[in-house]
């Protein structure tokens, strides 16, 4: 599995540094060209298939960027920076320094920090390649003939519409469809300047209904892999972005009839059935990654700076914990308060991610998997959609059906029965905060909602202080490295 994972990275280090102009001049006969790829695409796919593969490693790569810095680490280190931005994951110690400038706001402020030219380079990385194989395999209007070839464009145009999705999210403060916001390629489009956001969310939701119609009947080998509910998934995310939370709410419900059962109350916390959280055979989960051991991560990963039970940073000193107002807000009756410890780990999520053998400090080489998507998302942005479109008795029993196993039966519904307008939104809202803490989908929910944050008074930093959802502290920043080697490239955007 290792030298697969080897071949993939190689294979797309070349697809995405050799295929300039320069490279694609002739028809060598020892040389594999693009057009040569794009001719053969249907009867090799695994020409395609290496740089795909490359994506699925990039997202889990440790030093997959920089090559150096410890919070380099793909999708997850963007989950941590996010959820940290937006308040709810603390920063409650800090001995090593690698997440101060983002607890301190200062990376979302300034230029010229490095998170925000991980975050870029990252994003456009897989839009590069993305779009390699999309332009290989006929174009941004091929309708391939093959099973093979359906899969591979619509795994491409899935990874592409993943990519300016959060790239969007990041560096646009507040949803404007005419705000110029990003440069654009989709192959037939190549603009350095920057082009109206609205542009760019067409080509996602382009990209992601093309995918669910080209991956309708294909059935993946493991959850690392996109599929149909996968592309379901973003589009519904896309569209509550966009604020059509009726077209939010049709994905969404499709992503719950796809069958993927709640996490059970047995998985939500220790002591209990196992946990939900570090195993990618847990049923609701709908994207992750199996880490196994020939894959050799080790300190530098999201588990070694969230889990205190894993050989890294958060158990030597750099502590992430939840907002404990945030926390305070979790009635003593729910599961998930047990999620996050006390004591000598004060509101460390002890009890929700942690590698099985439970000694602190005692997973080396690391075997807890990663979720990067699962079912619970999208009971909660259903809920939140149907409220914002009128339909409340919809948002109450999506809502009660997810906080029975929190909650209780009886609980739930004595809960969310007597609420409505705006304070069934506020409900579904802080409800999306607790069940997803940690996973990098908070920072999502804050700008559908348009919420101030206030911090709670465990953080390191800015502890007590309030920001709104389209402060410039709650966006990143186009890195100084584009606008310096972008001439067309002219301000920020928030």
């Amino acid at each position: 599995m290792k030298k697969k994972l080897i071949y993939s990275i190689m294979f797309c280090s070349v697809l995405f540094l050799g295929c300039n102009e320069e490279f694609l001049e002739g028809e060598q006969t020892n040389v594999l060209t693009a057009s040569g790829i794009a001719e053969h695409s249907d009867n090799y796919p695994q020409l395609l298939d290496g740089s795909l593969n490359g994506i699925t490693s990039l997202i889990i790569e440790p030093f997959g960027i920089t090559g150096s810095r410890h919070f380099d680490f793909g999708q997850k280190m963007v989950d941590i920076w996010t959820d940290m931005i937006c308040g709810d994951m603390a920063l409650s110690g800090s001995a090593y320094g690698w997440y101060n400038d983002s607890a301190n706001l200062i990376s979302t402020v300034d230029f010229t920090q490095e998170e925000n030219d991980i975050t870029w380079k990252y994003y456009y990385r897989i839009v590069s390649v993305a779009n390699n194989v999309i332009n290989s395999i006929g174009g941004n209007n091929a309708e391939p003939e093959t099973d093979e070839g359906k899969r591979i464009l619509g795994q491409a145009k899935i990874y592409r519409a993943y990519a300016y999705f959060y790239l969007l999210q990041l560096y646009q403060g507040t949803y404007d469809p005419n705000q110029e916001v990003l440069p654009f390629y989709n192959i037939d489009i190549y603009s350095l300047a920057k082009v109206p956001a609205g542009d760019i969310y067409d080509q996602v939701v382009s990209d992601l209904t093309h995918a669910i119609q080209l991956l309708d009947g294909y059935t993946r080998e493991a959850k690392n892999l996109v599929d149909k509910t996968v592309a379901q998934g973003f589009l519904a995310y896309t569209y509550g972005a966009m604020g059509d939370f009726a077209n939010a709410k049709i994905q969404a419900d499709a992503v719950i009839a796809s069958g993927y059962p709640l996490t059970t109350a047995g998985q939500l916390a220790f002591p209990g059935a196992g946990s939900g959280f570090n195993d990618v055979n847990t049923a609701s989960w709908i994207w992750g990654y199996d880490l196994v051991e020939d894959l050799g991560h080790q300190l530098i990963d999201w588990w070694g700076q969230v889990d205190c039970f894993t050989y890294s940073y958060a158990w030597a000193g750099d502590h992430k914990s939840i907002d404990d107002l945030l926390y305070s807000q979790i009635p003593a009756n729910d599961v998930r308060k047990n999620q996050f410890g006390t004591g000598t780990a004060p509101l460390q999520p002890i009890n929700k991610f942690f590698d099985p053998g439970r000694t602190i400090g005692g997973q080396y080489i690391i075997t807890t998997d990663l979720v990067h998507m699962r079912v619970e998302e999208f009971y909660l942005l259903s809920a939140e959609s149907a409220a914002r479109t009128g339909n409340e008795p919809a948002a109450k029993a999506r809502m009660i059906e997810l906080l029975s196993s929190r909650l209780g039966a009886a609980e739930a519904a004595a809960y969310i029965n007597p609420l409505s307008g705006q304070a069934l939104l506020d409900a579904i809202y802080l409800q999306t905060r607790i069940e997803l803490w940690g996973e990098g989908k908070s920072y999502f929910a804050m700008k559908r909602n348009q919420a101030t944050v206030t911090r709670g008074t465990n953080h390191v930093y800015r502890a007590g202080e309030s920001f709104s959802y389209n402060s410039d502290e709650m966006t990143f920043q186009i890195p100084d490295t584009e606008i310096e080697n972008n001439p067309s490239i002219t301000g920020q955007n928030n």
